[in-house]
C-alpha cells in the first residue's frame, strides 16, 4: 500500500514536470519577446521626444539650396568726390591704390532657396538680380551650375533650374490660404553656406500690404513673422509645423520696427513661378492708383481712398480722381486695399472692368481697361 502511494505521487510529479516543459515549449514567444517589446518602446519614446521643429526640418531641410552668385563688374561704383583723388600722382604718393579699382573684378553674393520640382528651385529674385552666374549647393555637399528661368522684381521672386541630374529632394508645399495669426513659423535658409540654420517664432500677420512698409516698387501682401530671417536665409523655406513651405523668406525690416520679418505666401509664390515657366514673365494687371485704407470710427468700418493717380495711366483717363472712395470693382464690394488688388488681377490686360466709386456725396459709375504694370512705369 504504502509502495503504491508513493508510485502515484512519482507519477504526479513526473506529469508536473512534462506540462511545465510543454507550456515552455508552446509559448516560448512571450517569455523570449518582452525584452524585444521593450526595445520597441524605447525606440518610439527616442523619436518621439524629437521636437516638432525637428520632425519638421527633416521632411524639408534637404531640399534646401544654398545660391552663390557671380556678378562680373567692369569698373568702381563709388564717386570721386575729393579733388585729391582726381590726380592719379597723389593716389600713389600716399599709397592710395584705387586705380587698381578701376580693373575688372567678380563680386560675390549668397542667399538660399529650395527644390519645389525636379531641377527647378524657388529664390528671391533680389538674390539673382544682375548676376552673370548662379552656383546651387545641395545639402549633400554638391555644386552645381543653375540657369535663370525668369523672375519677377515686383513680387521679388525668381527660378531657376539646376543643370545635374537628380534625384532631387523635394520640399512638400503647403496652402498659405489656411494659415492663421498664432501658428508656428519656422524660417530655413544656409546662410554663408551653413546647412540648414533654423529659426522659430509665430505668424504674426496675415496680407501685410508692403506699402505699410514703406515699399512702393513691389506688388504683393506678405505673411509677417516673428521668426527671424537673417540675409543669408533670404529665399530660403518658411514652414509650418508639418514641415511644409508656407511661404518664402525676401523681408527683413530695419531701423524703427526692426524684428519684424516677411515672407511671399506660398499660393502667389507657385501662381508667379509657373507664369515664370510658361512666359519667361509675369503680367501685372494695373489701373495706375495707390490706396489708402481709412477707418471711419462712427461706422465702425474702413473705406479705400485713392491716394495718387499715375498721369496718363487707365485710371486718369477714365476719370478717377484722388479722394475717391471705391465701393465695387465688378461684382466684388470693396472693404480692404486688398480686395482691390484682387478683382483688378483676376480681371486682367485688354479687357473692360466696371467700377464704382463715391466722390463727396455722390455715386459714379466707370469703366477701367486695366494694363501690365510695364507699361505705368514707361508712361
Amino acid at each position: 500500500m504504502h509502495k503504491k502511494s508513493k508510485l502515484k505521487r512519482d507519477i504526479q510529479k513526473l506529469l508536473l514536470i512534462v506540462s511545465l516543459i510543454t507550456v515552455g515549449i508552446r509559448y516560448p514567444a512571450k517569455i523570449i519577446s518582452q525584452p524585444l517589446s521593450k526595445t520597441k518602446i524605447n525606440e518610439v519614446n527616442l523619436y518621439s521626444n524629437k521636437s516638432f521643429i525637428t520632425k519638421a526640418v527633416e521632411r524639408t531641410g534637404a531640399a534646401v539650396v544654398t545660391i552663390d552668385t557671380q556678378r562680373y563688374v567692369k569698373k568702381r561704383n563709388f564717386p570721386r568726390n575729393s579733388q585729391l583723388f582726381l590726380d592719379p600722382y597723389f593716389e600713389r604718393f600716399f599709397g592710395l591704390d584705387f586705380p587698381n579699382e578701376n580693373r575688372p573684378r567678380i563680386e560675390q553674393n549668397q542667399g538660399s532657396g529650395f527644390i519645389f520640382e525636379d531641377e527647378l528651385v524657388m529664390t528671391n529674385a533680389h538674390v539673382v538680380n544682375g548676376t552673370d552666374k548662379v552656383i546651387v549647393g545641395l545639402t549633400n555637399g554638391k555644386k552645381l551650375n543653375a540657369k535663370l528661368i525668369g523672375q519677377d522684381p515686383f513680387t521679388d521672386l525668381a527660378v531657376l533650374k539646376i543643370e545635374g541630374k537628380g534625384p532631387w529632394p523635394k520640399a512638400k508645399l503647403g496652402d498659405s490660404e489656411k494659415i492663421k495669426v498664432g501658428d508656428w513659423a519656422i524660417a530655413v535658409g544656409n546662410p554663408f553656406g551653413l546647412e540648414n540654420t533654423v529659426t522659430l517664432g509665430i505668424i504674426s500677420n496675415l496680407n501685410r500690404n508692403v506699402t505699410q512698409l514703406g515699399i512702393y516698387d513691389k506688388k504683393l501682401e506678405l505673411i509677417q513673422t516673428d521668426a527671424a530671417i537673417n540675409p543669408g536665409n533670404s529665399g530660403g523655406p518658411l514652414l509650418n509645423s508639418d514641415g511644409e513651405v508656407i511661404g518664402i523668406n525676401t523681408l527683413i525690416r530695419s531701423g524703427p520696427g526692426a524684428g519684424l520679418s516677411f515672407a511671399i505666401p506660398i499660393n502667389k509664390a507657385k501662381e508667379i513661378a509657373y507664369q515664370l515657366l510658361k512666359n519667361g514673365k509675369v503680367i501685372h494687371p494695373m489701373i495706375g492708383i495707390s490706396l489708402i485704407e481709412e477707418s471711419i470710427f462712427e461706422r465702425k468700418n474702413i473705406v479705400v481712398k485713392v491716394g495718387y493717380v499715375v498721369p496718363n495711366s487707365p485710371a486718369e483717363k477714365s476719370g478717377i480722381k484722388i479722394d475717391d472712395i471705391l465701393i465695387k470693382i465688378g461684382n466684388k464690394n470693396i472693404k480692404t486695399a486688398s480686395d482691390v488688388i484682387e478683382q483688378i488681377s483676376k480681371n486682367g490686360i485688354k479687357k473692360q472692368v466696371n467700377i464704382l466709386l463715391k466722390r463727396k456725396n455722390k455715386f459714379i459709375k466707370l469703366k477701367v481697361i486695366p494694363t501690365d504694370i510695364t507699361n505705368l512705369q514707361n508712361n
